[in-house]
């Protein structure tokens, strides 16, 4: 629990960092003050709101035990295995099978699974996934992930901008360096994936391991896992691929993996994750 407060406070201070560098090469020592208190915002507007953001990025619609009676009543009773509050339960019209939790914690969490997941897996395999995202929950690291998901996309933003307006900008307070303005705006982006990327990896880890732990069946997800990589390979995620800022929210990385994309997978390896279930069945 420590932990993970001290985690994110230090995603915090690393975003609240990066947005202030941004906002000293685009405008100076007014910029980055203008910059610090923009991120000091979306500090504030991600802690509150990032989850209403992804799930309406992902055009998530709830459903309860009349729309949804199966996937309900599963996460329902794996909650209750858990130790959890009901979740909010989310379907996204998806054709690649994933899903994801978010929330700033358990008394505010959701989790959320593609229609494509639901043709895909059997019921046992379904619950195999179901019981990795409340493992997210319980844990408490819903918060970390959908916050790094929604501010790294802002960073992204804001760089864009800035190479657009202010990478060559005359600095008149002392002659700014445009080769120094945009090596920042280049790594700015990339500063925000890798602070994803060492914070993501571990955690689908000790998600697959509790996982299997509330659903008693560490075969069913490992089997869940197999199916997902493969088909999650060749059926494209429009909504992630547009906002790659939010692949590392999935079980299992949505993105196609072409170009820059795939240097820096916040994934462990699938195989790996299956040995370890493996091991523990």
């Amino acid at each position: 629990m420590i932990g993970n407060w001290l985690k994110t406070g230090l995603l915090m201070a690393g975003i609240l960092a990066l947005f202030g560098a941004i906002g000293g090469v685009i405008g100076g020592q007014q910029g980055m003050l203008v910059a610090l208190a923009i991120g000091g915002a979306m500090n504030f507007f991600a802690y509150w709101f990032s989850d209403r953001m992804v799930l309406a990025m992902y055009r998530a619609q709830e459903v309860d035990e009349t729309s949804a009676p199966h996937l309900y009543r599963m996460v329902r009773e794996l909650a209750a295995r858990a130790g959890l509050p009901m979740p909010r339960v989310y379907l996204i019209d998806q054709a690649q099978p994933n899903a994801f939790a978010t929330g700033r914690n358990p008394e505010h969490a959701a989790v959320a699974a593609t229609t494509g997941l639901l043709r895909l897996l059997t019921p046992r395999e379904l619950r195999g996934v179901m019981a990795h995202e409340l493992a997210h929950v319980k844990h408490r690291d819903i918060l970390i992930s959908t916050i790094s998901a929604t501010i790294a996309g802002a960073i992204a933003t804001l760089a864009n901008f800035g190479m657009l307006f202010g990478g060559a900008r005359d600095d008149r307070e002392g002659g700014g360096n445009p080769l120094l303005a945009i090596l920042v705006l280049i790594l700015a982006p990339i500063a925000a994936m890798l602070i994803q990327f060492a914070i993501s990896r571990t955690r689908e880890f000790g998600a697959d391991r509790r996982g299997a732990d509330i659903s008693g069946d560490p075969r069913a997800l490992a089997d869940a896992l197999a199916k997902i990589d493969a088909y999650a390979r060749g059926i494209p995620n429009p909504t992630a691929e547009a906002h790659p800022a939010t692949a590392q929210m999935m079980i299992v990385n949505p993105l196609s993996g072409g170009g820059i994309k795939g240097l820096f997978s916040t994934h462990p390896s699938t195989a790996e994750r299956i040995a370890r279930l493996h091991a523990m069945a």
